[in-house]
């Protein structure tokens, strides 16, 4: 098997971490360990704990970080950062980098069901085991299926999309890629089917729902603060607007000190900052990045600080 996976970014991402040779750090989405591998390139008597949900994934960081005893991969989802830490007897780190992109070899590997460009089973697991995204075409309410084509896809046509669906599955279940491609196509209008991606709406929104990727994020955001010992880093790389809003909120939150009303004339909730921005907008990829690798495209870096 080869896990083939460009990491996004990571000269930026690796400076934003700010890797002390004595340090412990979380890579919570360790893909093909392009990020691990650096990460575990500057640690000396310090720790890399490298965590990732796909079994694939989990084998190849393994066999890339074998010549480096400081590294050690654990297959979980990062929403599971606090057992893992105790597991582990690791008390604190000092920096946590999540990923937040679906691997290449996720995306180009046909049989996994992400892509509507290839035909295969209709999967979309990255954790391969559980619920699929066959499961949720065919057993979930149009209305339920409409509302995560809005709210994950942000699909214009999810109305009548969730209706197609349903419609189709009491004739036959939906059981591949290409025939769920289809149906989404056949349930826009002429001028949106003639779009470069028409599917990629969909598509992205079922991923989302099926691995449960926002609810993830939430609760691996705050585990992943609470870890960081007064300096540490968390280092977060979103690909899509709902996950980048979600992680600008609750850095903004962070970093928030007084939260009293704008006309009290001396401030009486105590609160002070817990971060600090360490860069104020998010970085992007470089000119030369973004010729060469067309998934950094839509890449942003946000860095945190802790107080």
């Amino acid at each position: 098997m080869e896990f083939s996976h460009v990491s996004v970014m990571l000269k930026e991402c690796i400076e934003g971490l700010a890797v002390r040779p004595d340090g412990n750090y979380l890579d919570g989405t360790a893909g093909g360990a392009g990020h691990s591998l650096e990460i575990a390139k500057r640690l000396t008597t310090g720790r890399l704990i490298a965590l990732d949900q796909d079994p694939d994934a989990v084998e190849t960081a393994a066999e890339r970080l074998s010549e480096y005893p400081q590294a050690q991969v654990v297959q979980a989802n990062f929403r599971s950062l606090d057992s893992v830490l105790q597991a582990l007897s690791v008390n604190g780190l000092d920096g946590v980098l999540l990923d937040l992109g679906v691997s290449s070899h996720q995306l180009d590997e046909a049989s996994r069901g992400f892509s509507y460009q290839s035909d295969a089973p209709l999967d979309m697991r990255m954790s391969q085991s559980g619920f699929s995204a066959r499961d949720l075409v065919n057993t979930w309410p149009a209305d339920e299926i409409a509302r995560i084509l809005r709210e994950y896809g942000e699909e214009n046509f999810a109305r009548s999309i969730a209706l197609r669906i349903q419609r189709q599955r009491e004739v036959k279940e939906i059981e591949t890629t290409f025939e769920l491609a289809e149906i989404v196509k056949a349930a826009m209008p002429a001028a949106a089917r003639r779009e470069k991606n028409p599917c990629k709406r969909t598509f992205q929104a079922l991923r989302i729902a099926v691995n449960q990727e926002l609810d993830s994020l939430s609760e691996g955001l705050e585990q992943a603060f609470a870890s960081l010992h007064s300096g540490g880093r968390l280092v977060i790389l979103t690909f899509h607007s709902l996950e980048d809003r979600m992680v600008k909120r609750r850095f903004q939150e962070w970093c928030r000190g007084c939260t009293c009303p704008p006309d009290f004339p001396v401030c009486v909730c105590g609160k002070e900052p817990r971060a600090r921005l360490v860069n104020r907008k998010p970085l992007t990829a470089a000119p030369g990045e973004l010729e060469v690798n067309r998934r950094s495209r839509s890449a942003k870096l946000r860095i945190l600080e802790k107080l």
